[in-house]
């Protein structure tokens, strides 16, 4: 299929699936209907006979080339996974013990977001791993399922673009070659750290509302709906739904082991398949290796891996019988359908944008064509890359067509920019990779934490423009101050505190409410 370059036309698709989904709540038709609408400007674009017919031939034939099956795999494996350590009870004990040590909200809270810290190798591992081990226990403090998925969330890219050992540093180093601007695409990466402010205070942001444990917002009426539940409506999620008991034999190791081989074979998958251990000493270093592997397949023998573990662990010792492994492992693929049609959906309107109306060739003239950017370089960036990442739902696709662009146009405007403008470029990428409904992250995000997807989008948009206002401004400074990082954070930072403080009074106390529902239950 050949390009058609549609110039405007272009955003036409992701702005439809948009719109729809935030008015209908329903995603699937919503990205049906972008998608749709993306090949019908195609076809009539490029003169085809019988427009109609060839709209859904190029929309099927583009579906089947872009999909990765091995992300599917991974999330299908994991959700089987899942499911059956659900049934051995693992779960169950992990709650109960849980429960001994985490005495308060606020501390499940900050477990949560502890969890998904230390979870940086790669951002859907993130997003599936830590709603299946925090959801039990911050069911059990009446933690909403959207304050859930944004801790989720909101931690799973910004933690993922910020550590130099991570996928997401892999997939730029790869967009810095392009640019052959660098001696050494690592140091860039690293150099780009102190600047990525969206990622930097999307995680403060993420602390101060778990410890306070104040929201507003959308995420305010949620949070209210939760404390006030019944604790039979807690637990909503469909993986709560089992058709099989849980075990009274398992115990917390029947949960725990399982999952720490999860993160360990994730990690030795990553060095394998990049060459840490093979015959090009290229790759005989964790960096190298990390940047040469696929992710989504090191993922898939994870998950693999894990569950091979789980039935070693479970059958021998009768925990669960052979027929009802086999059965729940299906029954938790069935539970990760949902989430995989909208990856594949997500994927398809992408690849409308990318491979037939070319957004990034529109993104780029527009950029290339604008004159008097100077002082607000890094600023402009920002929201080109924020709005092509929001627009076609991929913070890595948003790398690939913006970074070769804006390191050469930093470099001709004023070279002192050149880390900010990256960095600027990598913050609104993250963006709009993290609030757009059609993001593959945030589709597992609301997956791993069992809440609604359009709940989960319409809860953090909030927090997520908070942010990006205040990023704005930093990137405004940076420009003004030719890259000063003490000026363009300060002022990032004075932002960030002076917007909190407005809105305290305003804001949701957990604390206060929860004495509420407590007194109410008791009448």
């Amino acid at each position: 299929m050949e390009s058609y370059a549609a110039g405007w036309l272009s955003i036409v698709p992701p702005i439809v699936a948009i719109v729809l989904a935030l008015i209908t709540k329903e995603v699937f038709s919503s990205l049906l209907i972008g998608i749709f609408s993306g090949t019908c400007i195609y076809a009539f674009g490029k003169g085809l006979e019988d427009p109609i017919i060839n709209m859904l031939g190029v929309t099927f034939t583009l579906m089947a080339k872009k999909v990765d099956f091995q992300i599917l795999m991974f999330c299908t494996l994991l959700g089987a996974l899942v499911y059956v350590l659900n049934m051995s009870g693992g779960t169950k004990r992990y709650g109960e013990m849980a429960l001994k040590k985490i005495k308060s909200r606020k501390s499940s809270l900050m477990a949560t977001c502890g969890l998904s810290f230390v979870i940086f190798i790669d951002d859907y591992f993130n997003c599936l791993t830590v709603g299946t081990v925090m959801r039990p226990l911050t069911d059990a403090y009446k933690v909403s399922r959207e304050k859930l998925a944004y801790i989720i969330d909101s931690t799973a890219a910004p933690m993922c673009i910020i550590a130099p050992v991570s996928s997401w540093a892999a997939a730029v180093g790869s967009s810095l070659k392009a640019t052959g601007a660098f001696q050494s695409d690592f140091q860039a990466f690293v150099s780009t750290i102190p600047y990525n402010f969206y990622a930097i205070f999307c995680l403060l942001l993420v602390i101060y509302l778990s410890y306070t444990n104040r929201d507003f917002g959308p995420m305010k009426k949620a949070e209210v709906k939760a404390l006030y539940a019944r604790p039979e409506e807690v637990a909503v999620a469909s993986i709560d739904r089992s058709k099989h008991k849980q075990s009274e034999k398992g115990t917390l190791w029947d949960m725990v082991i399982p999952l720490i081989c999860l993160i360990i074979f994730a990690v030795l998958s990553l060095l394998y398949d990049g060459g840490y251990w093979g015959s090009d000493p290229a790759y005989h270093s964790v960096t190298a290796a990390l940047g040469n592997c696929s992710a989504s397949k090191a993922l898939v023998w994870a998950s693999f891996g894990a569950l091979v573990v789980a039935f070693l662990m479970y059958i021998p010792r009768k925990i669960v019988s052979f027929q009802d492994f086999m059965e729940g492992s299906v029954e938790g693929m069935k539970l990760m359908l949902p989430a995989n049609v909208i990856l594949i959906l997500a994927w398809t309107l992408s690849g409308v944008c990318r491979d037939l109306l070319m957004t990034q060739n529109f993104v780029e003239s527009f950029v290339t064509g604008s004159t008097g950017l100077d002082l607000f370089l890094p600023a402009a960036i920002f929201l080109i890359a924020a709005f092509l990442s929001f627009s076609t739902g991929t913070a890595w696709g948003t790398f690939g067509i913006l970074i070769p662009i804006a390191v050469p146009v930093a470099q001709a405007v004023d070279p002192s920019l050149t880390i900010v403008c990256l960095s600027s470029t990598l913050a609104g990428a993250v963006f709009g990779d993290h609030c757009s409904p059609i993001s593959d992250t945030t589709i597992l995000s609301s997956a791993g934490s069992g809440c609604s997807h359009i709940a989960h989008v319409t809860t953090q948009l909030p927090y997520a423009w908070f942010i990006a206002v205040c990023c704005l401004f930093g990137y405004l400074v940076a420009g003004f101050t030719h890259g000063s990082w003490l000026f363009s954070f300060g002022a990032t930072s004075a932002m960030f505190v002076v917007v909190l403080a407005v809105l305290w009074k305003s804001s949701f106390n957990a604390k206060v409410e929860e004495q509420k529902a407590l007194s109410l239950a008791n009448k």
